[in-house]
């Protein structure tokens, strides 16, 4: 749960906001109980309502245009996953104070994988590969290219160079510079995507895969939704998986070395920029992101052992 205001252009939302415009919007809904919800995300602060639904608003600007592409898709997507989505269920316009569109959602049962543990992280190697399997085989040609919606998920992963590079700067007091841009020169350094643009989720990590009973139940927050360069999604092979589990991973999703390579830059540059701007203000992202540099760095260190025996 984040500990302050994340961002410097972020509105202020409350309890007594999403009361207000439940009232003059849906009042339908306007009893209900109304409480915050625990959530990791950066991009949009969400409210439970009642027992089964959930108000979630932009906190952003660039948050926005999450609504439009969340409400178009995700009703036509969520029938071919093998993995619970959110479904909006109604959206609201601007009011009584609140400047953007926002949605209300059906609400999913279950705990983030931040704090309900993974019982068997070889099943969930299994259920996320078969998630961004189906993903991937949607039809993608009229699907949302990147762009500010999903922080340019998707995008060639040269494209983050620079601004890898200034995160590896400003971390040098936390990490070993010299081995993070080995790693990130690694990653950039192979062949880009040159197919089709596929589905991707965007932003594949603990806080956003929701767990009951020890299994993975669903996949939340669509905001990084659109389609190209698949490497985005296999980031979740460090972002959330071991060593061991990884391999069950790789397999399953049969990407090539080119793609799995780009899906561990991915992740490494998700970590770098995260930990720095997250570290104070959203601390479960920041260990989120520190986890994925820490297991980045591992990986790379017994690759590059390897290709040296």
């Amino acid at each position: 749960m984040a500990t302050s205001k994340m961002h410097i252009d972020e509105v202020d939302t409350n309890v007594s906001l999403v009361g207000r415009l439940l009232i003059t919007q849906f009042p339908q809904w306007a009893n209900l109980p109304i409480e915050p919800a625990h959530s990791a995300g950066t991009g949009n602060a969400l409210y439970r309502l009642g027992d089964d639904m959930v108000v979630r608003l932009p906190r952003i600007p660039s948050a926005v245009g999450q609504v439009d592409k969340e409400q178009k898709w995700l009703p036509r997507l969520a029938p071919r996953l093998p993995l619970n989505i959110p479904i909006p269920l109604a959206k609201g316009k601007p009011s009584d104070g609140y400047p953007w569109h926002w949605s209300v959602y059906q609400w999913l049962e279950g705990e983030d994988a931040t704090i309900a543990p993974i019982s068997d992280l070889r099943q969930a190697a299994t259920d996320l590969a078969q998630f961004i399997v189906a993903l991937q085989q949607i039809e993608a040609i009229d699907g949302p290219p990147p762009g500010q919606h999903n922080f340019y998920r998707g995008v060639p992963l040269a494209m983050r160079d620079q601004q890898t590079r200034d995160a590896i700067a400003a971390l040098r007091d936390v990490i070993d510079v010299g081995e993070a841009t080995a790693a990130w020169d690694a990653a950039i350094e192979t062949p880009t995507w040159n197919k089709a643009p596929v589905w991707l989720h965007g932003d594949l990590h603990a806080g956003n895969l929701l767990v009951r009973q020890g299994r993975l139940s669903a996949v939340i927050d669509f905001g990084g939704l659109g389609v190209g360069d698949p490497a985005c999604d296999v980031m979740a092979a460090w972002t959330l998986l071991s060593a061991e589990n990884r391999l069950v991973f790789h397999e399953l999703l049969q990407v090539d070395d080119a793609t799995w390579a780009r899906g561990r830059g991915w992740a490494l540059s998700f970590g770098l920029i995260a930990l720095p701007y997250y570290q104070i203000s959203n601390p479960v992202l920041a260990g989120i992101a520190r986890r994925a540099i820490d297991e980045v760095l591992t990986d790379h260190r017994d690759v590059a052992f390897c290709d040296f025996q």
